[in-house]
């Protein structure tokens, strides 16, 4: 891994498991700007890909879930078993994340997490506004993942990608700490309560990123997390999966402003836009500055397939945003006949190397 005078671009980043790094990195911020350099960008995966079981390891070798879920050894060894078993072909990049849940900031503030097989839960906590509510810094959570951060940094270099983990701050937040059902009731209740503590939620979220930015980019990593993009600036995934439960009066006055908050002091944002819930605050969303590129997650079912959303995937692209699409293969040529081009990145999932090649070559003509 190559950097200039310290400092990363696009085109300086090399990996040996993607010879074609750079390459894919400048596709990617071109997407940004809804810019084309050669084709749209094409990620290769499963929606929630993450939750799926497939590690063969003997449960009886940890007394409890989380405590396989704490073994940095073993997390660290299942992702390198995996590295070579493929090429990491389109804008699809070897990278590992460290990640103990969804609700990870929600337990550096004492919720309890609760481990599963594949993903934990917090265990809401606050039982009232009158409770202190304040970020342990020696929690054992943000000392996991920075433990585990260091030691993936000290064999990355030139094989794999080193990501930052999911963090939800906002009202996502709040509603692991206060329950979604209760938290719906206290706009009425508390309303300054609940502003108070978003201000306060957003300035810890912003101390927490920069810190775990500033260790990556010592070590000369572009910004990416969950989602599997990268870029080499300072690049956050906002959301707000609580806000399918609140109206869209609610979510301007409560919701907003720390997003705001969140995403300005980052120089791209990807909003993931958790289904039609979500998407009725699409308007609010798009008045965000700084927000790059929206996340359509379509949801399953009735919700499926993905041409009944071409109306809202032209929306955003009118608005100047890229977005980021996730579908079946089988539904690949219609939506090519009915959106254009520029700024979406593919998400698709790929039975083979020779279907993957297929894809990229069919999106190419596009």
């Amino acid at each position: 891994m190559s950097s200039a005078a310290g400092s990363l671009t696009a085109t300086t980043f090399e990996l040996e498991t993607k010879p074609d790094c750079a390459e894919a990195l400048q596709r990617v911020e071109a997407w940004y700007h809804q810019a084309i350099i050669d084709r749209p960008p094409v990620r290769f995966t499963r929606h929630n890909a993450e939750y799926e079981v497939i590690d063969d390891a003997d449960p009886s070798r940890w007394a409890n879930l989380k405590a396989r879920w704490f073994d940095e050894e073993y997390q660290i060894e299942r992702f390198l078993r995996q590295l070579h078993r493929q090429r990491y072909l389109g804008e699809t990049f070897p990278i590992f994340w460290p990640n103990l849940g969804p609700n990870i900031f929600a337990a550096c503030y004492g919720a309890p997490l609760e481990f599963g097989e594949v993903t934990s839960w917090a265990e809401p906590i606050l039982g009232s506004y009158d409770q202190p509510v304040a970020i342990d810094w020696q929690s054992e959570h943000l000392a996991k993942l920075e433990s585990l951060t260091r030691k993936a940094l000290q064999i990355c270099d030139g094989q794999f990608i080193v990501g930052y983990t999911d963090l939800h701050p906002g009202m996502d937040w709040l509603a692991a700490l206060r329950g979604s059902e209760q938290l719906c009731m206290d706009f009425y209740d508390y309303p300054d309560e609940i502003k108070a503590l978003q201000q306060q939620v957003t300035a810890d979220f912003l101390s927490v990123f920069a810190r775990f930015d500033a260790l990556l980019k010592r070590s000369h990593q572009p910004s990416v997390s969950w989602m599997g993009i990268p870029f080499v600036g300072r690049m956050h995934i906002p959301s707000c999966d609580f806000a399918t439960l609140i109206s869209p009066a609610i979510f301007q006055e409560f919701a907003w402003p720390a997003l705001h908050d969140e995403v300005v002091a980052m120089t791209h944002n990807i909003f993931h836009l958790d289904g039609k819930g979500v998407a009725r605050h699409l308007d609010a969303i798009l008045e965000l500055p700084n927000v790059n590129a929206i996340q359509w997650v379509q949801g399953v079912g009735l919700d499926q397939p993905i041409l009944q959303w071409i109306p809202l995937i032209r929306k955003i692209q009118a608005a100047g945003k890229s977005v980021v699409v996730d579908m079946t293969v089988a539904e690949l040529e219609p939506f090519i006949d009915a959106v254009e081009p520029a700024g979406i990145l593919l998400c698709l999932p790929s039975e083979s190397e020779e279907e993957e090649l297929a894809i990229l070559e069919r999106v190419a003509r596009w």
